[in-house]
């Protein structure tokens, strides 16, 4: 088994959290980013060689852009980064609030652009690496209540969409994950929820509180087996540009994209009408 150095943001809970115990148990070496450390201070114990931890906030532009110098004296050579950080935002647009929206942009978009941005010279300069985005489903699909997460992340995907073909011919693969609805923090406690408008009450936009409440079901997706799905990635050349794990996902994905096909093909004569 090849041993590798690993950069993963937001390793204090959910599929960072399971990444870095998976990777830290092969033998792999960790430079982690969190918010605190208490959550993982058994890691920190049982790993004090292996696992580095770094408090680092994403929308502190400075403090992301420095994790790549920081990488690099620790580990020399950086085989795999994977941009986890980030959160939910759910609420109608209108019930969104200035600071709600610079914040998700902030982490979610900005903060993971930078992040990226960070390990470019390092990795081109030795033709080397493996660049892994924590997206969702929920980049290629959308609904109704999850606008600005929506917002970051189809605006991350384009990112790491064009930036696969600009790394390809320095050897570095890049991969965007998209994974279903899993029992994480993400879902039932780290959300955050807009300031309510009672109008909105009984429409499309208030739907995903049901889907908050534990007690209309759990989510499908295990992160422990979606931790595992994305730590073998690694392995596959040429890397999959995109990966959509859960079989509930999958299905919706593939209905909407079919769905949008088809709206483009009837549009071929409107298409051709702009044209001199």
């Amino acid at each position: 088994m090849v041993k590798r150095n690993w950069v993963i943001t937001g390793v204090s809970s959910g599929f960072g959290y399971e990444m870095v115990k998976q990777v830290l148990s092969r033998g792999d070496n960790v430079l982690g980013t969190v918010r605190k450390t208490a959550p993982v201070e058994d890691l920190i114990v049982r790993y004090p060689d292996n696992f580095h931890v770094e408090i680092v906030d994403m929308r502190d532009r400075t403090a992301v852009k420095e994790l790549g110098q920081k990488a690099e004296e620790l580990f020399s050579t950086i085989d795999v980064i994977v941009s986890n950080a980030g959160y939910g935002l759910f609420g109608a647009a209108e019930e969104l609030s200035d600071k709600e929206i610079d914040d998700i942009i902030a982490t979610n978009l900005t903060g993971s652009i930078d992040f990226i941005r960070a390990f470019l010279p390092i990795m081109r300069k030795k033709q080397h690496g493996r660049i892994i985005q924590i997206s969702s489903y929920g980049g290629e699909v959308a609904f109704a209540g999850n606008s600005l997460y929506h917002a970051t992340k189809w605006g991350i995907e384009g990112f790491c969409d064009s930036l696969s073909q600009e790394m390809a011919p320095f050897n570095i693969g890049v991969t965007i994950v998209e994974p279903g609805g899993a029992r994480t923090e993400f879902r039932y406690k780290s959300a955050k929820i807009a300031k309510p408008i009672k109008a909105y009450d009984n429409t499309p936009a208030h739907a995903f509180q049901k889907m908050l409440d534990r007690k209309n079901g759990l989510a499908a997706g295990d992160p422990e087996r979606i931790a595992a799905r994305i730590i073998e990635s690694v392995d596959r050349t040429p890397a999959p540009l995109r990966m959509v794990l859960g079989s509930g996902a999958l299905k919706t994905t593939i209905e909407v994209l079919k769905k949008r096909l088809e709206d483009f093909k009837g549009q071929e004569q409107l298409a051709a009408s702009t044209d001199f």
